[in-house]
């Protein structure tokens, strides 16, 4: 799985439930460089090749060459597109596992020698579980570990936190494309809620892109109050949803990272389907549907809507955000108090 945050997160449950069953099994992960750093040194996790499709042709002569000294009893090749083939038929396994044809876009289905059932759509956890269907693998409620497991870890998110004197709300300002993005003018006038209405300190998270820096200048300029932590990584990222009192965020990646350590989260979505990528089993009532039209039952599909995310108010973030003060605030804030303890 060569994808970005959201679905390496989405990918946890398939590896702890293959432990589980299995637990002497080696795993070898194909991913990119930036979700790396968010399950390096993983103990669920044996080997890591890094795919870094920065480089262009040369990434997958390296990527080659890496798994040319490996062999595998199978290949769970969880991804649909060309690339992601190549690197499927890169390895040497008797059994190459992918999706079945109708579903593996880009002649992916031609790099596999197995296949899953077909299917129709569904949530995209709920697809990678029918790889554990077709293995015999069983699974219940996804697991998870993610986030802060060492203490040094541990010790900078507590350094982190105890810098503030309330609890923070982490806001995720951009994503990796504008059509997702909300209007840093909305996310400023949120941060005065979060502020004086909620006690909640706002905490701008992200990359430093030149999107995202754009957005952290209207939202510092007109709402100084909040903090802005732009560019602290994936793991640090981790770490600060791990320690948040609710978490706010319209890119799916933070969303599932979120969802993925139990904190509450505002999901804001509009350019995706939120049947497929959206909250999958926690916060769901938090969830802002701006991608379908009123009383519309949009099909599950992969189709991205343009334009729908002005439409979400700062008066839809302030009532979900009055929904988390009455039924996540307290038992949040008593899980999140000892992470600030010495």
């Amino acid at each position: 799985m060569m994808s970005a945050v959201g679905d390496a997160v989405h990918v946890m449950p398939i590896i702890h439930a293959l432990k589980a069953h299995a637990p002497t099994s080696h795993i070898t992960w194909v991913l990119q460089p930036g979700p790396a750093t968010l399950v390096e040194g993983h103990p669920l996790v044996d080997d890591i090749v890094r795919f870094d499709r920065a480089r262009g042709w040369r990434a997958f002569l390296e990527t080659r060459q890496a798994l040319a000294a490996r062999c595998f009893d199978i290949v769970l090749a969880l991804q649909v597109y060309f690339k992601a083939g190549l690197i499927t038929g890169f390895t040497r396994a008797p059994v190459k596992l992918g999706f079945d044809r109708a579903r593996a876009r880009d002649a992916n289905w031609l790099f596999t020698t197995h296949r899953i059932a077909p299917h129709a759509g569904q949530h995209v956890q709920d697809q990678y579980f029918e790889f554990l269907d077709a293995l015999g693998v069983p699974h219940g409620a996804p697991s998870w570990t993610l986030g802060p497991w060492n203490e040094e870890e541990r010790a900078w998110q507590r350094t982190f936190l105890g810098q503030f004197d309330r609890p923070i709300a982490p806001i995720v300002v951009a994503t990796s494309k504008a059509a997702k993005d909300w209007l840093p003018e909305r996310w400023a006038a949120v941060c005065h809620l979060l502020w004086h209405e909620h006690g909640l300190q706002p905490v701008l998270v992200g990359g430093r892109s030149a999107r995202e820096l754009a957005a952290e200048q209207v939202i510092l300029r007109a709402a100084p109050m909040a903090h802005s932590a732009l560019g602290s990584g994936l793991r640090k990222l981790a770490a600060i949803l791990d320690g948040a009192a609710v978490a706010l965020s319209p890119d799916t990646g933070p969303l599932h990272l979120a969802i993925a350590l139990r904190t509450p989260v505002i999901s804001l979505l509009g350019y995706t389907n939120p049947k497929r990528v959206g909250p999958y089993d926690f916060a769901h009532d938090l969830m802002i549907d701006a991608y379908g039209d009123p009383g519309e039952d949009y099909p599950l599909d992969m189709v991205y809507r343009e334009g729908r995310m002005p439409r979400i108010t700062v008066d839809d973030v302030a009532a979900r955000l009055a929904h988390w003060r009455m039924q996540y605030r307290d038992a949040r804030l008593a899980q999140i108090a000892p992470l600030t303890a010495p």
